[in-house]
């Protein structure tokens, strides 16, 4: 089924968080439950960043038929496990710990030096056997899906890149630190935009290396209006901010605790900052007189956001999951300091294991069933 003129293109973005994802399918699925029609794509727009790519790729590869596609995507997370994305046995952990030490010990010797602390190969293959790639040309031709977007960040230029294919009428933009390149999305657009910095390695696209598409990610909804987006979904991997306790501590902060604070920067601050940057320029607008604001040198447009994100932390639940992980991960991230109430956050990226994506796929799925009425009407389903 195609857009008419009169119909407000509605965009999902979903954000980066590693393990994280898994809140986006519990998401998803009540949004099924809640449509009227199944099959079709209440998202025209699809926009992803880091382990949010996969799972809009999931939605564009099957775009014609919504309800088919988010219940694969479900069969995928609750499945899921360490080794379908990283390499969790003793010899690819012991190998990875070795190049590192040894790259630590001899520095400028090291002829190849390590590029991540894990090797995601198995996501790779994943990917590959799950999704159908050429399905996303298909939906764009039979009007189903009007473009998905995958935000990747360039090592060599500093750029925020947003790999989009999309319908003609799309065009590609250029502004300050962020690009819209129209191209054919396939697996190593994936693997890029996932490359949490360290963890994972770097992939290459044309002439450049690239990683998770949350760094430098200035804005993380933009991508979205270029491609025409009037109204915006936005799925969120972490809880919404909250007043902090300040306690005082005389304990230094572990590798992980570093490691995982960083990570939450890098994930979710951006997209809080332009959430609030969007809000107040809806209200600009809304104070002006009409005939300012329809003004062809007012470049702005209202556009209507709502946002989903978790009720819990996340954090917290992973802490309550992380003896699910493969014992040589466990003894790794032990040693970073992460199997601690104090690097649960970095945990929470990395517990690609059943019992913690089922638990974060319930919350989605509840979260968003709470607010029922909310979401039918923002979505018209």
């Amino acid at each position: 089924m195609g857009l008419t003129p009169a119909t407000p293109k509605t965009a999902l973005i979903l954000t980066g968080g590693g393990a994280r994802a898994a809140y986006q399918v519990g998401v998803l699925l009540a949004i099924a439950k809640l449509s009227r029609h199944r099959k079709r794509n209440p998202f025209p727009i699809l926009c992803g960043t880091s382990a949010g790519a996969v799972n809009a790729a999931g939605i564009a590869c099957l775009a014609d038929n919504f309800g088919k596609a988010v219940a694969i995507l479900e069969r995928i997370w609750r499945q899921m496990r360490a080794a379908d994305v990283y390499r969790a046995d003793a010899l690819g952990i012991s190998a990875s710990g070795a190049r590192w030490l040894k790259a630590l010990a001899l520095g400028w010797l090291i002829g190849d030096p390590p590029r991540s602390l894990l090797d995601n190969a198995p996501l790779r293959q994943l990917l590959t056997r799950s999704l159908d790639f050429p399905g996303i040309e298909r939906a764009i031709a039979n009007g189903a899906l009007h473009a998905l977007s995958i935000s990747a960040s360039g090592y060599e230029t500093g750029q925020s890149i947003s790999f989009f294919q999309a319908h003609p009428a799309a065009h590609p933009w250029n502004r300050v630190q962020r690009m819209g390149i129209r191209s054919l999305i396939g697996v190593d657009h994936l693997l890029a935009s996932s490359a949490i910095p360290f963890i994972f390695p770097a992939t290459r696209i044309h002439r450049e290396y690239f990683g998770d598409g949350s760094m430098r990610q200035l804005a993380p909804i933009s991508p979205a209006i270029h491609l025409g987006a009037e109204r915006v979904l936005v799925v969120g991997a972490g809880r919404a901010s909250e007043p902090q306790i300040r306690r005082a501590t005389d304990t230094y902060p572990s590798l992980a605790q570093i490691a995982g604070h960083t990570l939450s920067s890098i994930f979710l601050d951006g997209l809080a900052v332009d959430i609030e940057r969007m809000q107040g320029i809806n209200q600009m607008l809304a104070a002006m007189p009409a005939e300012i604001r329809c003004h062809p040198e007012i470049a702005l447009r209202p556009i209507k956001t709502l946002v989903i994100s978790p009720s819990e932390r996340l954090d917290k639940i992973a802490a309550e999951h992380a003896g699910a992980l493969p014992w040589a991960v466990k003894v790794l991230l032990t040693g970073l300091g992460a199997m601690n109430r104090h690097g649960g956050a970095l945990t929470s990226y990395l517990l690609f294991e059943k019992p913690y994506t089922q638990a974060l796929i319930d919350l989605g799925y509840a979260d968003t069933l709470a607010r029922a009425e909310e979401v039918g009407t923002f979505l018209e389903l």
